[in-house]
């Protein structure tokens, strides 16, 4: 199943064939000879998943120790997560606990992805009717570093926990966000950025559940165009800094 993972397989069979076509090579990676479908299937249901989660673990802590120096983008010494999901289609007919909509089924894969080496920390399934933001609940920050997300993981008050932990968060703001501006810091435009402001919340839930003030940071991405709004609470790296950050994502 470890080589099924990393090479990529989508099925028993798919397993089964990449195995039969390598044929005499497979005593290199440890494997005698392939692997039928059944015993395949049969170790899957019996194998106990904390075996393939203490594995993982220990690629983690290899993987992040490889890629402790590596750049990815954004001038950082500090680590940096982003934080996305993927729904994943499943038949209502084998699946009916994951039922998502009418005539349909899915999961979510929430994954928390280390920036410098691309590999993820944390992973977590969950039905396809659980909102992403619900997943900012069982994490655990590490103080110091940036956790990047989009729009939809946009909850003040989780945003504040995240505060408090030490740690720092970059988002973008939705169509509706209001703010009061209170100080606004030179930019040099021909980098990108148009505005970094210090920004105060004006809504009566969003000023109760965030009391304290917001990065604001505006960029045109020379690409398309298109100005990109972000959300931050650190006033200490460069506006640009953080920008990068999000475009890393």
């Amino acid at each position: 199943m470890a080589f099924a993972q990393l090479t990529g397989r989508e099925s028993l069979r798919d397993i089964e064939t990449c195995l039969r076509a390598l044929g005499a090579k497979l005593y290199h990676s440890g494997i005698r000879k392939p692997t039928a479908r059944s015993s395949l299937a049969d170790a899957n249901e019996k194998r106990h998943w904390r075996l393939f989660a203490d594995f993982a673990h220990v690629l983690i802590r290899q993987a992040s120790t490889l890629y402790a120096r590596e750049a990815f983008g954004a001038e950082r010494k500090q680590a940096a997560y982003a934080l996305d999901s993927t729904t994943i289609d499943l038949c209502l007919s084998l699946f009916p606990r994951a039922k998502f909509r009418r005539h349909k089924a899915a999961i979510k894969l929430h994954t928390l992805l280390a920036l410098r080496g691309n590999y993820p920390t944390v992973v977590i399934v969950t039905p396809g009717r659980i909102h992403d933001v619900n997943i900012l609940d069982p994490l655990a920050y590490e103080a110091g570093s940036f956790y990047v997300f989009d729009r939809s993981y946009l909850d003040f008050a989780r945003l504040h926990r995240l505060h408090q932990s030490g740690a720092f968060f970059v988002t973008r703001p939705k169509s509706n966000f209001r703010c009061q501006r209170r100080y606004s810091r030179p930019v040099d435009k021909t980098t990108g950025l148009r505005f970094d402001q210090t920004v105060a919340l004006t809504g009566f839930y969003a000023r109760r559940d965030y009391p304290d003030a917001l990065r604001r940071i505006g960029f045109r991405n020379p690409e398309s165009g298109q100005l990109l709004v972000f959300l931050t609470h650190n006033f200490i790296e460069p506006a640009l800094t953080i920008a990068q950050l999000y475009r890393c994502r």
